[in-house]
């Protein structure tokens, strides 16, 4: 089968390779729609954490099921799935509690293990989630956007408070929309005036800031000098991570869904003073890919301007330094199989 990987950072190989075979309570499927993120485009920089190459990337995946093991739980050949790429333990201590998205011997194919850019997977059928009521192309966007539902749940956001969300990319924007779902006042913050729109737009967020243009006074002025009650940052960015500590309200919550490779610091009498709440949040459970999935059936969620660019499989490895442009204007890349 076709197969691209990246070998190291800034190269992509198309390999031939054999197709695997199904174990144990595993499916095989047949790979149609890959989204492309940032964990994708780290990886191929060289700036992502917990990897190593030579790896076959992709974890925002859709397909159909070509064979099923012996557990089928409930799926049948031929159904299109959502992919849940988080292969957890079951049996320490944060798989014990439910919280499978952060379990000590977690594997992220595409980050971790290999991934999806090739045109088969064998994947454990218990994470599989037949798709029915959205598209392949939506359901190969449920991973991305349940980041920002499961960054949301945590925050155990209440309707009505201020919220800010810093960074627009596709994490962010769906921090965005399931605060708005949640029946939050959301504000969207970037340095980037086109995106800032589309959050307007998209999400739709209430209020906008330009983080280059005095954000602290701005987020006074639109929240009465009370500051908002929960703020995720979606950047991945340090400066932004430790800027963000001083636009949380006293007694608010500061949320980190991004990723740095590097250390933090931040002004520890001013956390005391807020007697602010500091929580990371990691990845999903199956809990928030089916509120995602459930959204996008009741249509509340536009997928089709959220995609904004397209290719086949045999072409990506040609396209993908455009994704890395901000002046390409993308949000989210998808490959077709």
């Amino acid at each position: 089968m076709k197969t691209i990987v990246c070998e190291q950072p800034d190269q992509f190989v198309l390999k031939e390779m054999e197709a695997p075979t199904t174990g144990p309570g595993q499916a095989l499927i047949k790979i149609r729609r890959i989204g492309i993120c940032g964990t994708d485009l780290h990886a191929y920089k060289g700036r992502q954490p917990f990897f190593s190459y030579p790896r076959v990337l992709g974890h925002e995946l859709s397909g159909e099921i070509l064979e099923l093991g012996s557990h089928e739980g409930g799926l049948q050949i031929g159904d299109p799935v959502v992919i849940i790429p988080y292969q957890h333990c079951g049996s320490c201590i944060a798989c014990r509690s439910g919280k499978t998205n952060c379990c000590t011997k977690l594997d992220l194919i595409g980050v971790h293990s290999d991934g999806g850019m090739c045109e088969v997977i064998a994947h454990p059928t218990s994470l599989l989630i037949k798709a029915e009521g959205i598209s392949l192309e939506q359901a190969a966007i449920v991973e991305c956007l349940a980041i920002g539902a499961h960054a949301v749940r945590r925050s155990e956001l209440q309707p009505h408070v201020n919220v800010l969300v810093i960074g627009s990319g596709p994490i962010g924007l769906g921090v965005m929309k399931f605060a708005k779902l949640a029946g939050a006042r959301v504000i969207a913050m970037d340095i980037n005036e086109e995106r800032l729109a589309y959050c307007a737009r998209w999400a739709p967020v209430d209020e906008t800031i330009n983080a280059l243009n005095n954000p602290l006074g701005r987020l006074l002025e639109l929240t009465q000098g009370e500051l908002p009650t929960v703020v995720f940052d979606a950047t991945g960015n340090a400066k932004s991570m430790m800027d963000a500590f001083q636009y949380t309200a006293h007694g608010g919550k500061l949320v980190f869904v991004g990723l740095v490779k590097q250390e933090l610091t931040f002004n520890d009498p001013e956390f005391h003073k807020r007697e602010m709440t500091l929580l990371s949040s990691r990845n999903a459970t199956r809990v928030d890919f089916e509120k995602v999935m459930q959204a996008m059936a009741d249509g509340h969620i536009d997928t089709d301007s959220y995609i904004t660019h397209r290719c086949p499989f045999d072409a990506m490895i040609g396209e993908f330094d455009s994704w890395l442009k901000p002046e390409t204007g993308v949000i989210k890349a998808m490959v077709e199989l």
